[in-house]
């Protein structure tokens, strides 16, 4: 039975769609990748009469990917997976679409944990999650919900650490491609998409000048290279915390300064933490933090700084500027978190540039298509996107760039697979 999307969808206001349109069809001009896709999908139908879950940030981009996945002869379902990323216009528009949606900005955590699991009780053959939240639900909470899943694809770190650890207590019940592993997701989209789009939110929010500033990026993996590369053209003088050795030598290779956090924290203006951890500033820093000193956050969940313990030394918190809460400490001190700690670069911007997003999500098309046809040989683990499919999306790209690149000759071809010269 088709659901009806206008009838059952809850969103914030319908009379918004026109303009959430103009969002999605200006996105869609700048996504070659997705926009092949698409069409080959309208050709193929590869997943007619299956229902499709999609969990993700909220916005135009993804909105995109909603219709491309529709276009493939799927009846999809999305919800948004960050209350403050969740864009109404473009929910609007996805539901005059056709396509069925449970998300509003800013929902209380009830609401928007429900609107999750309504987004599951149509019981899906494939999803497409972030965060692991789809995932976390269908195995702790509403098992029966799984009935029909194949298989699906995930977008985050974040999300392939808890499917990981589903998989090594043996618990994980469908095949997940771990589509942020792939080359032309954490080699782009981390580095240049979260780079950007980070300084892109917190300049937005705060209309502070980034050049002469110390800014310390909490974490040094590829979201935290983009963080670091993109302060550094901006003026900033860079600090770079970590616990892995391996990376702390490359941030120092690449001229940051590196050292501990609690010596950080005495020297930043701004902080970004992208680690997929918890509590990684404290207590233990906050103490120790300059006046005026900025919070924010482009990892997952908002809990990489500690918001509690934040609190706990504040005499009075206030909001001072859409989406900057000032922490007024019993010194005198003020510290402000952009945000409430979520993600900076969705909750107070538009999140990663269309050309950027035009890969990832091309892989996450491409992935949900290959777990649809091989879900019965690929076992309840969580799969790498294979090298052809990544290849196919960076072929792609370069194409609608106009760039061509050289091709091996079959002599080396056969020299680079002998072992004597």
């Amino acid at each position: 039975m088709t659901i009806d999307a206008k009838e059952v969808s809850i969103v914030a206001d319908r009379s918004l769609a026109a303009e959430g349109r103009l969002k999605i069809d200006w996105v869609q001009a700048h996504m070659p990748v997705l926009n092949e896709i698409r069409a080959q999908f309208e050709k193929e139908q590869p997943f007619k009469g299956l229902k499709v879950s999609i969990c993700l940030h909220l916005e135009a981009k993804t909105a995109y990917l909603a219709e491309v996945v529709q276009a493939g002869g799927a009846e999809v379902t999305i919800t948004g997976s960050n209350p403050l990323s969740t864009q109404d216009d473009v929910c609007a528009a996805l539901v005059e679409a056709g396509i069925t949606v449970f998300a509003k900005y800013n929902p209380d955590p009830r609401e928007f944990k429900d609107l999750m699991v309504r987004a599951l009780e149509s019981k899906p053959d494939l999803i497409i999650d972030d965060g692991g939240d789809f995932a976390t639900i269908l195995h702790s909470e509403r098992p029966d919900l799984m009935v029909n899943i194949r298989g699906g694809a995930e977008e985050t770190t974040t999300g392939i650490i808890k499917l990981k650890a589903l998989q090594k207590e043996g618990a994980l019940k469908f095949p997940m491609v771990a589509v942020n592993d792939a080359y032309c997701k954490h080699l782009f989209d981390n580095r240049y998409g979260t780079g950007q789009s980070a300084w892109d939110g917190l300049i937005r929010t705060t209309n502070l000048v980034v050049s002469g500033k110390t800014v310390v990026v909490v974490g040094y993996g590829w979201c935290g290279k983009g963080v670091a590369m993109r302060a550094k053209g901006l003026g900033a003088n860079v600090i770079v915390t970590e616990v892995d050795a391996i990376k702390a030598v490359e941030a120092y290779m690449d001229g940051f300064q590196v050292m501990p956090m609690i010596e950080a924290a005495k020297l930043g203006d701004m902080f970004i933490t992208v680690t997929g951890n918890k509590a990684v500033i404290n207590s233990e820093h906050y103490p120790v933090m300059k006046n005026g000193a900025i919070l924010a956050n482009a990892g997952h969940f908002d809990v990489e700084f500690s918001k509690p313990d934040l609190a706990a030394l504040a005499s009075e918190i206030r909001t001072v500027r859409k989406n900057i809460e000032e922490y007024k400490l019993e010194d005198g001190r003020s510290i402000y978190v952009l945000a409430e700690g979520r993600l900076v670069n969705l909750a107070a911007g538009d999140g990663h540039p269309a050309e950027i997003m035009d890969m990832t999500f091309a892989l996450q098309a491409v992935s949900l298509k290959y777990v649809n046809d091989s879900y019965k040989e690929l076992g309840a683990k969580v799969i790498n996107v294979p090298y052809e499919l990544d290849e196919r999306v960076a072929r792609t790209k370069l194409s609608a760039l106009g760039i061509g690149i050289d091709s091996l000759s079959e002599e080396q071809i056969n020299y680079l697979d002998s072992w004597s010269s």
